[in-house]
């Protein structure tokens, strides 16, 4: 099983906003990450991105992005998520377990694109639902549970 580390957890008020980092944040059952603005009862709850992705980017395109730039609320170190295919599993911290609902999404003309140029969420990003909730801090272990 893969493990890796939570390397931050970001969040916005409102759909279409760059993120903010935090902590730490309580992950609510089917409804995604309190104080969010892309939670609610639908199957993007929770986004997440591999950290190596963003750290990538910078050095092909001479960037300093950093967490919550990309407009994701989770970023994953140590972990390859594109191993994680629709309907794989991932743990973070003892409580909370995400299952993945997309891969990826269509492309438009976001906040992200207009501010940086380039963009990850659309090709890389996983769009997940929340399967059990509770408290993540910015540290805690991850680890996939099942891939399909």
């Amino acid at each position: 099983m893969a493990q890796g580390s939570l390397y931050s957890i970001c969040i916005a008020k409102q759909r279409g906003e760059l993120k903010h980092e935090v902590d730490e944040a309580l992950v609510i059952t089917d409804f995604g990450i309190e104080n969010d603005g892309h939670a609610g009862d639908w199957g993007r709850q929770v986004t997440c991105l591999a950290w190596e992705s963003v750290l990538r980017v910078n050095r092909e395109k001479n960037l300093q992005i950093g967490p919550g730039q990309f407009a994701e609320n989770l970023l994953i170190a140590g972990i390859d998520l594109t191993t994680v295919g629709t309907g794989g599993r991932i743990r973070i911290g003892r409580e909370v377990i995400l299952e993945v609902s997309q891969i990826g999404k269509e492309d438009h003309p976001s906040v992200v694109t207009r501010t940086l140029g380039v963009t990850l969420l659309p090709y890389e990003g996983l769009f997940c639902r929340v399967i059990n909730g509770g408290k993540i801090h910015r540290g805690d272990p991850v680890e996939v549970l099942q891939n399909v």
